[in-house]
């Protein structure tokens, strides 16, 4: 849930509140996972640089 929220523009800090999570780096550590379709996006991204 907290992955698809971040997805859909979710706040982190709005995400945190919604957890009840004391800081916001336990809700993004814990909760919030890169998805197959960012690894791919990060991977185009950094090919793109090289040229």
């Amino acid at each position: 849930m907290a992955t698809r929220c971040m997805e859909g523009g979710m706040r982190p800090k709005t995400l945190q509140v919604i957890l009840g999570h004391a800081n916001v780096g336990i809700t993004m550590k814990l909760y919030v996972y890169v998805t197959d379709d960012e690894k791919e996006v990060q991977i185009v991204e950094k090919m793109l640089k090289l040229f």
